[in-house]
């Protein structure tokens, strides 16, 4: 049992929660809870597995599965309150492969209607909108550079299991994407505050790319040049805008009405 925080492995799961860098050069991420770790090993991404030793003690229904089919330590209640990244832990975590695809596939996807993401910086917006885009049925979410980290233990918890199932792709121009989308015969619409039009006014049914900006400064000019055209949400009362998420959540939709209308 790890009874111990200068253990190499405690070592190795902080350097996991707390450095971007070293989630990205591992290409490995901490996950929490018992459904995350059932999708993490459903989709062939759970490495191994630290519970608690209360929660050995519990057998839980999952853990014969779990401690049957992948390695696992048992971590003392101790350290792994230290370890945990919530404040009502579950008492299990694991050590995940971060999921991987290609912006090639994710361009010949057959929905064709996808999110992309220009800087959003807030893990909490980021996790959401990758589980709302996953409820909307969008092909993908395409981040543009400066955009948070997908990895990050708040991000990941927020996703509620959907960083596991919604293809996603980080880009370093999202731009050149942007006029890859519209040369493939698709529009690509960008929410602003003074759009052109309502959101409901644009037409998704053919295939779409739904552009969503930074939480302070909108979509940014080199963006907004190289869209179709730019959509505004209307509000009433004196409100200037939406959360990022919020406003997402609003066009997917949209979009995903339109389609479904469409199929009828």
């Amino acid at each position: 049992m790890i009874s111990s925080i200068s253990n190499q492995q405690v070592k190795e799961i902080t350097k996991l929660q707390k450095q971007p860098k070293y989630r990205k050069a591992s290409s490995l991420f901490i996950a929490e809870g018992f459904k995350m770790l059932k999708e993490a090993a459903e989709n062939g991404c759970l490495v191994k597995t630290y519970i608690s030793e209360f929660v050995l003690e519990k057998k839980h229904e999952s853990l014969e599965w779990l401690c049957k089919e992948f390695p696992y330590e048992t971590v003392s209640d101790q350290v792994f309150r230290q370890l945990s990244g919530t404040v009502t832990t579950q008492g299990i975590l694991g050590i995940v492969k971060q999921p991987s695809y290609s912006i090639t596939d994710i361009l010949d996807d057959k929905k064709h209607i996808w999110l992309l993401l220009d800087d959003i910086r807030d893990p909490g917006n980021l996790g959401t909108i990758m589980r709302t885009a996953e409820g909307a049925g969008m092909s993908a979410v395409i981040m543009g550079k400066g955009t948070a980290d997908l990895f990050n233990p708040k991000t990941v918890r927020s996703t509620m299991g959907a960083i596991f199932r919604m293809p996603f792709v980080y880009v370093d121009d999202i731009t050149e994407i942007i006029k890859q989308i519209k040369d493939n015969g698709y529009s690509v619409y960008g929410t602003a505050m003074k759009g052109s039009i309502t959101y409901d006014m644009a037409d998704y049914t053919k295939g779409a790319g739904i552009v969503i900006g930074n939480e302070a400064n909108g979509i940014q000019d080199s963006v907004l040049e190289c869209i179709t055209g730019s959509i505004n949400i209307p509000m009433d009362g004196k409100l200037e805008s939406l959360n990022a998420a919020v406003a997402a959540a609003v066009v997917m939709y949209e979009a995903a009405r339109q389609v479904r209308r469409e199929n009828l």
